[in-house]
């Protein structure tokens, strides 16, 4: 087991009458990055007794995707009941995340949750928290990176095992030919979802690239495919939005594959209700953001930290399907699923 780092110094005295504070100005309404603070609770009075923490959550989340918005919703909640001032920034590229991180460092934070897309670009920013005396945790993306990058937890689905998990199921539905439609190319997470469908699914499986910032050319891109190769029949999309893009590919290419995909909202729950996506492989966003935020707390309040230092703490995978979609519809509705 590996050994915790040592716990940074006390956190700065509460303030109990501040509102919602951003990060500094200029860091945070950079183009291209999103930002918002969270009040402690919706009463103004926080849960916890212990200090005021100020805390950011920095992800490399595109704004607008309702999968970020679970995320940061389950962050909120947490920092409601530990009486944490919470900021939420992201930027999809790497090298403008990292520099989240940096303006986060300069703040004098009490802690940073962060996602690792692309680990190599934000091993630098991180080193720099640490150095601050600042601890970082990791959240989502980056499952084989997060203890060479120096996090000290992290909180997420293991994407291979995941890939793998889905590629067994696609045997047992007696899959021939799987397309995977990797929408962000060099996202180790992405990346990862793939190989493990590859690695236990005995059928052909392809990874197609797509730009996920445009939903019409995901669309066009993978109903060329499916008109190109008629032996395809199972679409696996890495991403709520993508699934449904992919119901029109199949609509346009008059393919009669199925859909299945990685991860879900309230539109995926009536899709696999009407039977347009077969399932869902859902790692709960709402939880990752939860306990990332609440680990912090945890941390600077009793020096707790969960893992033993070594192992990720998992949230997935869950397999949501035409026979449990009822369980978990109302929660999904609710944007904690």
């Amino acid at each position: 087991m590996n050994t915790p780092p040592a716990l940074p110094r006390s956190p700065r005295s509460a303030r109990v009458t501040a509102v919602v504070a951003g990060m500094a100005a200029g860091c945070l309404l950079a183009a291209g990055c999103s930002a918002s603070g969270s009040n402690a609770s919706d009463s103004g009075r926080a849960a916890a007794g212990t200090a005021r923490l100020k805390v950011v959550l920095i992800t490399h989340g595109a704004k607008g995707d309702a999968f970020w918005e679970r995320v940061r919703k389950g962050a909120q909640a947490a920092a409601a009941k530990d009486n944490i001032e919470l900021t939420y920034a992201s930027d999809p590229d790497a090298a403008a995340q990292a520099e989240l991180v940096r303006d986060a460092v300069k703040d004098k934070v009490d802690g940073i949750a962060v996602t690792l897309a692309k680990p190599d670009a934000m091993k630098s920013a991180v080193a720099g928290a640490k150095a601050a005396g600042i601890p970082v945790v990791g959240l989502n993306s980056g499952i084989d990176a997060w203890r060479s990058t120096g996090l000290l937890e992290f909180f997420g689905q293991d994407e291979s095992t995941a890939g793998r998990a889905l590629g067994d199921k696609l045997d047992a539905l007696r899959v021939k030919h799987t397309l995977c439609v990797i929408h962000e190319q060099g996202n180790v997470g992405l990346e990862a979802r793939c190989a493990g469908v590859k690695k236990t699914f005995t059928g052909q499986t392809e990874n197609l690239y797509v730009n996920g910032t445009d939903l019409d050319a995901v669309t066009a891109v993978v109903a060329a495919r499916l008109t190109q190769d008629s032996s395809i029949d199972e679409v696996v999309t890495l991403g709520a939005q993508f699934a449904l893009s992919a119901v029109k590919s199949v609509d346009q290419a008059n393919s009669k594959a199925k859909i299945a995909t990685f991860d879900l909202d309230n539109d995926i729950v009536g899709a696999i209700k009407s039977g347009d996506v077969q399932f869902a492989v859902d790692q709960q966003p709402y939880l990752q953001g939860y306990l990332a935020v609440d680990s912090l707390w945890l941390y600077k309040s009793n020096g707790n930290f969960s893992g033993g230092g070594s192992a990720p703490v998992l949230t997935g995978p869950a397999f949501v399907t035409k026979q449990n979609i009822a369980d978990v519809a109302r929660f999904a509705a609710d944007g904690t699923r």
